[in-house]
């Protein structure tokens, strides 16, 4: 439901181990994200947003604390718990669009619903791809595609199995700004017509301006949040 937070993070922590020893790349994060808002998380390179949102996603354990997502505890779950937990709940958009070069836009924005045997998971991968404006383009390939449409087949991905929770990692790092603005419109569309919650990394701070809520990190840390934007 709309006000219920989707996204409860306590006492996170996050450290590696390398030759030059202990890296601490989260300290002690706490974080609440309402169902349906849209975050900004800003801050300087290093800061710690990526890898927050890959434990957001299941992609990262944490060292110490409790993420829950859509009332699973992640911690608690396994390697396969983790697998289905992403299938049901989590949309991701990356900087790179990593889509599988040798499948069409159709395929692999189907990808997700044949991992979670959806039999009609074809057909609403082509609904998906012609409410991003790609209706002609379904059957092509990657390297057919310019930047801007290999994003929104990643977009197409991303929102085809109907995600509580979208993680956006600078999606638009790799476009020019006339394309990137028409992406992120796009973007915030599919929040809205779906309601999804959004949580978007970005060193853009005309794009953070566009979210409900931005946190600025750095240092691994929250340092403060600011209200604004549209929502």
């Amino acid at each position: 439901m709309m006000n219920d937070p989707l996204v409860r993070i306590n006492d996170l922590h996050l450290s590696l181990v390398g030759g030059g020893g202990r890296v601490n790349i989260l300290r002690g994060l706490d974080l609440c994200v309402t169902a349906g808002e849209t975050l900004a998380v800003v801050g300087p390179s290093g800061a710690g947003k990526t890898t927050l949102l890959m434990v957001m996603a299941g992609l990262e354990r944490p060292t110490a604390g409790t993420v829950q997502v859509a009332g699973k505890d992640l911690g608690r779950l396994d390697e396969d718990g983790l697998a289905r937990f992403r299938r049901e709940h989590v949309g991701i958009v990356f900087q790179a669009f990593h889509l599988v070069p040798t499948m069409t836009a159709l395929e692999n924005t189907a990808l997700p619903l044949e991992f979670a045997g959806d039999p009609a998971g074809r057909e609403r991968a082509e609904a998906a791809l012609r409410a991003v404006g790609l209706a002609e383009r379904l059957h092509h390939y990657p390297a057919e595609l310019s930047g801007g449409e290999q994003q929104r087949v990643a977009l197409a991905r991303a929102f085809v199995a109907g995600p509580s929770l979208l993680l956006a990692d600078e999606p638009t790092g790799n476009l020019d700004h006339e394309t990137g603005r028409r992406i992120i419109d796009l973007l915030f569309s599919l929040q809205s017509e779906f309601g999804t919650t959004l949580v978007l990394v970005t060193h853009d701070a005309e794009l953070a301006g566009r979210c409900g809520r931005r946190v600025q990190m750095a240092d691994g840390r929250l340092q403060a949040e600011v209200d604004g934007g549209p929502g």
